[in-house]
């Protein structure tokens, strides 16, 4: 019993190292990234500016719809209780804001896209970072435990909207950028370090893959636009890719099962 209780001791200590050496490299790469200017034309120019039947830019506001289906698939089902296979309440609260934000994001994200500007930003970027927190939260309930998973949701949330704050008032979206980097960087790196509770763990790898992908896809945006011939833009593509990391999440938790049953989860730390 001492030798078990001196493991978990260990064990809640190194998952505790892992998080803060991680919280520590984003700061570093926050601080190193050059400034981002948020009242900037550049930021809001789009390779792809057709309008088909009266709809400005219509392919980076028709790329949202994924998003909306989604989201409001996965929020009902989260919901509904027995559909995904989450077992613990902090998963349950984790989730459900995740889709609740992807929803929001699909209404946020075409109502900046028909006009993009300074004002209308925050509506596309507000839903992204409180997705990013909430799934990473999801994400630390399942690998460290219920009270780090919660404990880091609030925090996220708090940066979240302090990140939208800062850009606003210091004219600097770094904050906004780098924080969308957690699921590219975080996620696989404690995928591989921390056991699995579930089975399916590799939908955590495939959805970091394509969410990585899809960022590099927006920056792209006018080169691969030209290169398909000007037939779809990075941007919307990038739209799709995110559409996709969030459909293997959502396929990941209708079909995955417990793999083994943590002491902490019964006795509320991790």
């Amino acid at each position: 019993m001492v030798w078990l209780t001196n493991q978990q001791i260990g064990t809640w200590k190194r998952k505790r190292i892992l998080i803060g050496s991680l919280f520590i490299c984003w700061l570093i790469l926050m601080f190193i990234t050059p400034k981002v200017p948020l009242h900037s034309f550049r930021h809001h120019v789009f390779a792809d500016k057709r309008n088909f039947m009266g709809v400005p830019n219509t392919l980076n506001v028709m790329t949202n719809f994924p998003f909306l289906i989604i989201g409001v698939l996965g929020f009902v089902l989260c919901l509904g209780g027995s559909f995904f296979n989450i077992s613990l309440k902090g998963e349950i609260w984790g989730w459900t804001l995740f889709y609740a934000s992807v929803s929001s994001l699909a209404f946020g994200s075409a109502y900046y896209h028909l006009k993009p500007d300074d004002t209308r930003i925050v509506w596309d970027t507000l839903p992204i970072l409180i997705a990013c927190s909430s799934l990473f939260s999801s994400f630390l309930v399942e690998r460290a435990g219920e009270k780090v998973g919660l404990s880091c949701l609030f925090l996220l949330l708090f940066i979240s909207f302090l990140s939208v704050a800062y850009a606003s008032v210091f004219n600097d979206l770094r904050l906004c950028m780098t924080f969308q980097l957690i699921p590219c960087l975080a996620i696989p790196i404690m995928t591989v370090l921390l056991p699995p509770k579930y089975t399916h763990s590799r939908f955590w790898l495939l959805a970091s893959a394509a969410h990585a992908f899809s960022k590099i896809e927006g920056l792209a945006d006018s080169k691969i636009y030209n290169a398909n011939g000007y037939i779809i833009s990075g941007h919307s593509l990038g739209h799709l890719c995110s559409a996709l990391a969030m459909l293997l999440l959502t396929i990941m938790l209708l079909y995955r099962s417990i793999r083994f049953q943590r002491l902490c989860d019964h006795k509320g730390h991790p």
